[in-house]
């Protein structure tokens, strides 16, 4: 009889390969599952434990593949600001279907968008959905189906929730490249909006931590969780921490309304303008139920800027 094993791992596959899915897949890989990683090309540099898959997930046939033989599946596919109204809609109906189909379990990487403003009001999972822009009023459209999917019995679905992006691989985040590398070289830094008002921040480990947790525990199912999320500091505050770590002040240029600035150009901000209350109100998220349900901790913010700013240095020696 041979000595050969058979891996009888179960395959979770992961749907997007930016900050949140590229962190996620090697969580997924730590945690001993087995790993793929799905976008359109498969090209990106290689993860220990993670395979690398090319399919198109907006349509059909490519979110089929994507998902093929997969107990878990994680959305964490996005596309650029502009297209995003017309583009998600479809990305979701073909990734629903696939999972659906083969009865694969669905986690999707959700944003605070559905909310809208909300006067400074702490988010939790049961703030109402009131969106007025056009991208939240079409996430709340797309979770709605999500969870329709759900209790009707059609996917095994549940949503998780983060607040803006900061950490390794993050540059197009309010507090990523326009951010570190000024802060690093005494360049500009961005800062948008009120920067005495706090503002939730994800780090984007604690994103990983979270979908992966989800994929792992199915009794979370059919509903939105807030992700592991440190307590809201100002983005003054942030940048007074960083301030501290670099060793000088901060060249600070505050946008009181979008313009285009370092890797924003004028097309993003031109669709970024109906978002921009975020930086004009509180923004402040509560993911007290997924940490005590889960027993998950945020990464503290200190720790956060620390391992963001290591990697910004590594990035800016090798652009």
């Amino acid at each position: 009889m041979s000595s050969a094993t058979t891996d009888v791992r179960v395959l979770h596959a992961v749907l997007g390969s930016g900050p949140a899915g590229t962190a996620l897949a090697r969580e997924l890989a730590r945690r001993g599952h087995a790993v793929r990683l799905v976008d359109r090309t498969a090209s990106g540099a290689a993860i220990d434990g993670v395979e690398r898959f090319a399919a198109d997930v907006s349509t059909t046939t490519g979110a089929r593949q994507a998902v093929a033989g997969a107990a878990v599946v994680y959305h964490c596919v996005n596309v650029g600001y502009h297209l995003q109204v017309e583009v998600m809609p479809r990305i979701q109906a073909a990734v629903l279907g696939a999972v659906m189909e083969a009865g694969t379990r669905l986690v999707v990487l959700d944003t605070l968008y559905p909310y809208g403003e909300t006067r400074g009001a702490v988010m939790t999972e049961e703030t109402p959905w009131n969106a007025t822009s056009r991208k939240g009023r079409m996430r709340a459209e797309l979770d709605d189906r999500y969870l329709a999917a759900h209790r009707q019995g059609r996917a095994q679905v549940v949503l998780g929730r983060s607040a803006d992006f900061v950490g390794p691989g993050v540059l197009n985040s309010t507090l990523g490249a326009a951010v570190f590398p000024g802060a690093l070289t005494g360049g500009e830094v961005l800062g948008l909006g009120d920067l005495d008002l706090p503002h939730s921040y994800t780090y984007i480990r604690d994103v990983a931590a979270g979908l992966a947790t989800l994929g792992e525990r199915p009794e979370g199912d059919g509903r939105v969780w807030h992700l592991p999320t440190a307590r809201a500091v100002s983005t003054r505050e942030v940048y007074t921490m960083i301030e501290k770590r670099v060793g000088r002040p901060l060249n600070v240029v505050v946008l009181e309304e979008p313009r285009p600035f370092g890797p924003f150009d004028q097309n993003f901000m031109d669709e970024y303008a109906e978002m921009f209350y975020q930086h004009t109100e509180p923004q402040v998220m509560d993911s007290s139920a997924i940490e005590r349900s889960f027993g998950l901790v945020p990464n503290p913010l200190a720790d956060t800027l620390d391992t963001t700013l290591a990697w910004f240095r590594t990035w800016l020696t090798h652009r």
